[in-house]
C-alpha cells in the first residue's frame, strides 16, 4: 500500500468535514479505536454517516444520544478488511478527544495534533477478524515507512490515551497477534 498526498492507495475515500490542519505537521503516534453503530452491530452505513455528519438520529435510539457529535478518524477497517479513508493523514482528524500520551519523559495533550486514528469495525467483546488484522498490519507498515517519526513503540489504544473515558479497542483486540502480523508484513517469507 502506498500513500500519496496523505491518501492511502487502495482505500475507498469518503471525505469527512470533521478535520482541520495539524498545527505543526507532526505525525508521530498511531491510535487504534473500535466502533460499531448501533453498538454491537456490524455492517451498514452508520459509521460513514457519523463521520460525515449524515447520521439520522431518528433511525435508532442510540443515534439520538450522539446527535450533533462531530468526529472522524483517518481510517476505518471493516470486518471484511475493507479500508475506508475519511481524512488525509496529513490532516488532523477528530478521533482522540481529551487524551494524554507520555512521550519520553513528558506528558502531551491534544493528541489529534500529532496522531493518526484508525477505527476497527467492532466492539470490545467480539474478536476482530483475520481480514482486519491483515489490513491493519499492511496499513501500519505503510504508515511506518511513510512517516519516520512513527515506530512500533508509538502504536497505542484509545483506552491507553484516555483511560478514564475509553476502553477501546478492548480485550477482544489481540495485540500479540497484531504485532506478529506486522512482523510478517515487514519480513514476508
Amino acid at each position: 500500500m502506498s500513500i500519496d498526498q496523505g491518501w492511502l492507495d487502495g482505500a475507498r475515500w469518503v471525505p469527512s468535514p470533521n478535520f482541520d490542519t495539524r498545527p505543526s505537521g507532526e505525525i508521530s503516534l498511531l491510535v487504534l479505536h473500535s466502533i460499531s453503530l448501533p453498538p454491537g452491530q456490524f455492517g451498514g452505513v452508520a459509521i460513514e454517516q457519523l463521520f460525515t455528519n449524515q447520521l439520522d438520529p431518528a433511525e435508532h435510539p442510540f443515534y439520538a444520544t450522539i446527535e450533533g457529535l462531530k468526529v472522524s478518524a483517518h481510517l476505518l477497517i471493516r470486518r471484511d478488511g475493507e479500508c475506508v479513508q475519511f481524512v488525509p493523514f496529513d490532516g488532523r482528524a477528530w478521533h482522540a478527544g481529551r487524551s494524554r500520551w507520555r512521550d519520553g519523559g513528558r506528558e502531551r495533550d491534544a493528541l489529534n495534533d500529532f496522531s493518526i486514528g484508525i477505527e476497527l469495525e467492532g466492539d470490545e467483546l467480539t474478536p476482530y477478524t483475520l481480514f482486519q488484522y491483515r489490513t491493519l498490519a499492511a496499513v501500519t507498515w505503510s504508515l511506518l515507512e511513510h512517516y519516520p517519526a512513527l515506530n512500533a513503540q508509538r502504536i497505542t489504544s484509545h483506552a491507553h490515551v484516555a483511560p478514564l473515558r475509553k476502553t477501546d479497542p478492548g480485550a477482544a483486540f489481540d495485540w500479540a497477534f497484531f504485532r506478529q502480523m506486522l512482523g510478517r508484513v515487514a519480513n514476508p517469507q
